[in-house]
């Protein structure tokens, strides 16, 4: 948490508490801290027995899926997202500060850096922590729940905006070489009455 809380000392935070949660299996340990902050740009650091996974891992990837499940699932379910609408990955993490950290008893890296766990057992693993703790700590509060879901939808209506300006600024481009032959010329009247 203070990790967290320090990684986000110098932006604005939108809920004020860091929100912890944690779980146990056997002898692995998982520890999930996180906070959102009124910026677009995401900070996700992972660590597999106190080792930092810069390139992630199956840790990394159990809690992003299970963050994208939850925040679908909670605007489903109090009616803010419509059956066919849904949240990408992208959208439930801007502005997210999150540290994920694991407690092992044999950690598989991939590659001599140590820069990427896996463990295939650990997926799921943190999955079910973040499913489950993250949607009672949602539904505990409300408040902070409802906050990081709007900016969540925020960045979905930024990204596909963005995605149709593209699209139009392709085909404005395409049908801008495209001339009519000989004494034909495009109508550049508003009135197309007055063009002949």
């Amino acid at each position: 948490k203070e990790f967290v809380a320090w990684l986000n000392q110098h932006k604005t935070p939108i809920h004020q508490d860091v929100i912890y949660l944690t779980g146990k299996k056997g002898d692995a340990i998982a520890e999930i801290a996180l906070q959102y902050n009124d910026t677009y740009n995401d900070l996700i650091l992972s660590f597999a027995n106190n080792i930092h996974t810069p390139d992630g891992g199956t840790h990394e990837t159990g809690f992003k899926n299970a963050l994208t499940k939850v925040i679908n699932n909670y605007g489903k379910k109090f009616g803010y997202l419509k059956d066919d609408d849904k949240l990408l990955g992208d959208d439930v993490r801007e502005g997210l500060t999150a540290i994920v950290s694991v407690k092992l008893t044999n950690c598989e890296f991939e590659g001599q850096t140590k820069g990427r766990l896996g463990n295939p057992e650990v997926r799921p693993f943190v999955d079910k922590i973040v499913t489950e703790k993250l949607m009672n700590y949602f539904e505990e509060n409300p408040t902070v729940a409802k906050a990081i879901f709007d900016k969540s939808v925020q960045a979905q209506k930024a990204r596909e905006a963005a995605k149709k300006a593209r699209e139009l600024t392709r085909r404005k481009s395409a049908l801008d070489g495209m001339s009519l032959p000989g004494k034909l010329a495009d109508c550049s009247d508003k009135n197309p009455e007055n063009c002949e």
